[in-house]
């Protein structure tokens, strides 16, 4: 019976980046205002769309790392 080597070790740690715009998403008082505004839009918008922009960063690291 052959040996067969052990899989690489995977870096599953990385996921807990996940939970990071999770939190920032509930915590709602923290962004929960108009200024400051960026483009006219205020903060209130702007900083939920930085945060798809960051979740989709971070997906891709963990993509990278894990692959």
């Amino acid at each position: 019976m052959a040996i067969q080597p052990h899989p690489e070790p995977r870096r599953h740690w990385l996921r807990i980046l996940f939970v990071l715009p999770f939190i920032a998403m509930l915590w709602v008082s923290s962004y929960n205002r108009l200024t400051p505004e960026l483009f006219g839009f205020p903060f209130f918008y702007w900083y939920q769309l930085l945060w798809v922009v960051i979740s989709a960063a971070l997906a891709g690291i963990v993509y990278k790392v894990e692959n």
